[in-house]
């Protein structure tokens, strides 16, 4: 089986409004109903888990009824304190009463709304072959270090990195591990799941990611997703 984690726990500060960015309507639909379609629309996910933020479970489960997301199986509440890593180990718990070790889960941000059918498939493949897959995009641009946050004196080799999305997808054993280890060896809030596997010196394995696969978390960026819409919307 392929279960989707989709981590709608986060209360998006960097968008400036009263509305959490992921329920934000925009052209007449949540933001994370866009992310939860494209999951219920490929053929190859069996299940879905929604890590949600605290308190808003009901409207959740309202609009997962309203747009006929069928595959969402659970919500789960997310962890306190906006902590990523603990929302999705709640998320992993609730898939351990349901589901075998074995089973694939991807582990997608639920702001990442323009994930392609393509990124989920090459996700699923690559973890079956190599035990794990990041979605991971080229560095194209200039990145420097800085100690003072103003000047700077050295950069990296742009050819020699790599920017991570999501999905992370690894068999649900893996990642019920990897939350273990983090409890006792006293990890605590990754920003991701790859994060903590490289914490836990394992190695990840790239998979396909795109430029549009854009995490959703300033106004600037809802702009730029309503014009990739439109623009989607016009190639049908």
């Amino acid at each position: 089986m392929n279960v989707a984690l989709i981590t709608a726990a986060g209360k998006g500060s960097r968008m400036h409004q009263e509305v959490p960015k992921q329920f934000m309507p925009i052209k007449n639909k949540p933001l994370i109903i866009y992310t939860l379609e494209a999951f219920q629309n490929h053929p190859n996910i069996d299940a879905i888990v929604i890590s949600c933020l605290n308190g808003w479970e009901k409207i959740m489960e309202a609009y997962v009824k309203q747009y006929g997301i069928t595959k969402a199986k659970w919500i789960v509440s997310g962890g306190e304190g906006n902590n990523g890593q603990l929302s999705i180990k709640l998320a992993l718990d609730e898939l351990a009463k349901h589901c075998s070790l074995d089973d694939v889960v991807l582990v997608h941000d639920g702001n990442r709304a323009l994930v392609t059918q393509e990124i989920i498939s090459d996700s699923i493949v690559t973890c079956r072959e190599k035990g794990s897959a990041i979605a991971v995009i080229p560095c194209n641009e200039v990145i420097v270090e800085t100690e003072d946050q103003q000047t700077s004196h050295h950069y990296l080799e742009r050819n020699n990195l790599k920017r991570t999305q999501t999905p992370h997808t690894y068999p649900l054993g893996k990642l019920l591990w990897a939350h273990e280890q983090a409890e006792k060896q006293h990890i605590e809030k990754t920003v991701a799941t790859c994060d903590l596997m490289i914490c836990l010196g394992e190695t990840i394995h790239f998979s396909i990611g795109s430029e549009r696969n854009m995490k959703i978390t300033t106004p600037v960026d809802i702009d730029i997703f309503e014009a990739l819409l439109a623009t989607n919307e016009s190639g049908k």
